[in-house]
């Protein structure tokens, strides 16, 4: 069938369409990414602002269009942290769902982080043993564990390079300060939430998303237009080495840097300190890069539930 995944997440809302069959890896047969940034769009309140919610609308008539003229047999539309959060998601589901017609799956910090797991063990396979899975997001960091497809642990924490850019950061440069205080908030908060993750045994880490493929990217890994099964790894000696550069940088600077786009340029340095912090928290030293995520375990969770419908 042909599938359109309409991925309302913290940084970007992703349209993929795919032609996907159950026992089979999805196709791409399109993708469309519009960055609206909406964890940053988050107000004192926690509310979602009235032209954040405007734009996102009118990003999804643009996507109702795509799924037209692509001739798709099913959506899937599922939305993330920036909006689980906001204090206004009720309103703001029923009016996309008046203005729309699409109606978006919420889905929470764990069901996310499962999904992800899924993509990642279906990549990789049972060779792999058991799995640790990393995914740092615009509002949220999902790591999993586990030997099956359904794993151990799921978890989830706010520490998405978005919600830690507009919390802490004041300038495109930030402060010495300001880098000591996300830091002491970043391991406060590790501590707090992942200490079940420490010490467990896994054969094979992984990391997910645009944040850890940028960071991956900068520090020598081949580029996205590259064949997927190319084998790409973030190591903790990389990040040592280069979120000192990156605390220096502006934002234009940050953006000529390989793979890291304008719109990711700002969170860059959020992002970098997450995984420099969690790998150490976690004793990793490499990270093994994972082309599938959570729009892919989504795919393959719909296939598994319903295949004769392909």
């Amino acid at each position: 069938m042909r599938m359109a995944v309409l991925d309302v997440g913290s940084n970007t809302v992703h349209l993929l369409i795919v032609d996907a069959y159950a026992g089979a890896a999805p196709i791409p047969a399109m993708s469309q990414k519009y960055e609206l940034r909406l964890a940053q769009q988050l107000q004192d309140e926690g509310r979602l602002t009235k032209s954040s919610v405007k734009s996102l609308i009118e990003v999804l008539h643009e996507c109702n269009a795509f799924i037209k003229e692509h001739d798709c047999d099913e959506l899937l539309a599922f939305a993330t942290s920036a909006i689980r959060e906001s204090s206004n998601s009720d309103a703001i589901l029923a009016k996309i769902k008046a203005e729309t017609g699409i109606e978006l799956q919420v889905l929470d910090g764990e069901h996310e982080a499962a999904l992800t797991f899924l993509a990642v063990r279906r990549w990789f396979g049972w060779s792999s043993g058991h799995l640790l899975v990393a995914d740092i997001g615009g509002g949220s960091f999902e790591v999993a564990f586990g030997a099956d497809e359904q794993p151990d642990l799921a978890m989830s924490i706010p520490l998405g390079a978005g919600r830690l850019t507009r919390d802490f950061f004041t300038s495109e440069i930030p402060s010495s300060d300001e880098i000591k205080s996300v830091r002491k908030h970043i391991k406060r908060t590790l501590e707090e939430n992942f200490s079940p993750l420490q010490g467990v045994n896994f054969d094979h880490a992984v990391a997910t998303s645009k944040t850890f493929r940028q960071l991956a990217r900068i520090g020598g890994a081949a580029a996205s237009s590259e064949d997927q099964r190319v084998q790409r790894e973030l190591s903790l000696k990389t990040l040592d080495t280069w979120v000192p550069s990156l605390c220096e940088m502006t934002f234009a600077q940050r953006a000529q840097l390989p793979g890291v786009s304008n719109g990711r340029a700002e969170q860059l340095i959020a992002g970098a300190i997450v995984a420099q912090e969690a790998m150490g928290f976690l004793g990793l030293t490499i990270l093994e890069i994972c082309p599938w995520a959570l729009r892919e375990g989504l795919i393959l969770r719909r296939l598994d539930w319903f295949p004769d419908d392909a």
